[in-house]
């Protein structure tokens, strides 16, 4: 406990040694998991939005007209018996007419003039969560156009498609910002232990002369840029809650004026908490490559 009680101070101390130089670290590593923060934000809630989606994504199954009570049957026990088939539901020429009537009521004066009801019959599918991915919907719906009965099979796919690979580049993008905002943190932290350890350099030579440990005379520096890490950590976190919330509300407004809110959230703990041990990570990264390069410059 005296140990690291010894280590803090020592690190305290050499954090007011170079106070600017700690500024500039603390704000670097806030600015680098800052901007890695709000791609990570972007992608997470994407995901869920598109995970939503697809729990929602249906198929339509149009029936051939005229096909008769038999062949509707005959149609739906094969649905049912298949296992990509989470659960489906019929809809009546006389229902789908009334849900076009009740979506567009200018279109009354044309279903009027051709006649008798243009709509066909059909089954609403929702797709097994398994059997949702792109290429399982596309096989699915050229089995399905196959069954006797069966006139047309559509799906949407496309946006949600679109919104997936959105993801992947938030992903690309995210890695490669967040790796070379790391880098520089990395080396701005580094260079503030290097000066640290110029201007302490006769104190360590006594300590060592005195029988100090490396790892005792090491220790102070490496805890000097894991504060820096946590520091920035916080730091960034503090600054992503602000505008998130600002954002927020920004976007709820418009939202709240038309009925709906959207449904938007921040950082779980568990991210959170993966973020400021990367802070911590990117801090003790750049003190031990100090050490190491400072040591090696010695020989």
């Amino acid at each position: 406990m005296n140990r690291l009680r010894y280590f803090l101070q020592e690190a305290m101390g050499n954090i007011r040694l170079n106070r600017t130089t700690t500024v500039l670290a603390i704000g670097t590593t806030a600015f680098t998991l800052a901007c890695f923060g709000v791609f990570l934000l972007l992608y997470l809630n994407l995901r869920t939005m598109v995970g939503s989606l697809q729990d929602e994504l249906k198929a339509m199954v149009y029936l051939q007209d005229m096909l008769p009570a038999q062949g509707v049957m005959e149609v739906e026990r094969h649905l049912r018996a298949d296992r990509e088939v989470a659960s489906l539901t019929y809809v009546s020429k006389e229902k789908a007419l009334t849900e076009f009537m009740r979506a567009f009521p200018s279109e009354h004066d044309l279903l009027k003039g051709l006649g008798d009801n243009p709509l066909p019959a059909s089954f609403e599918v929702t797709l097994a969560p398994e059997y949702r991915s792109s290429d399982a919907v596309m096989r699915w719906a050229e089995r399905t156009r196959l069954t006797p009965g069966v006139a047309q099979v559509q799906y949407s796919r496309d946006w949600i498609d679109n919104l997936a690979r959105l993801l992947f580049f938030l992903e690309v993008v995210a890695l490669a910002v967040g790796t070379i905002l790391a880098a520089a943190s990395i080396t701005i932290i580094a260079n503030t232990i290097r000066l640290t350890l110029l201007a302490r350099q006769e104190e360590r030579e006594i300590m060592r002369l005195i029988g100090a440990t490396q790892t005792f005379v090491k220790a102070p520096y490496v805890l000097e840029g894991a504060l820096f890490g946590l520091v920035g950590a916080a730091l960034s976190l503090a600054l992503l809650k602000g505008g998130f919330e600002f954002m927020k509300m920004r976007l709820d407004q418009p939202g709240q004026a038309l009925g709906f809110e959207m449904a938007m959230s921040f950082f779980p703990t568990k991210v959170s908490l993966m973020l400021v041990l990367a802070g911590l990570l990117v801090g003790c990264t750049g003190s031990l490559l100090s050490l190491i390069g400072f040591e090696k410059g010695k020989l």
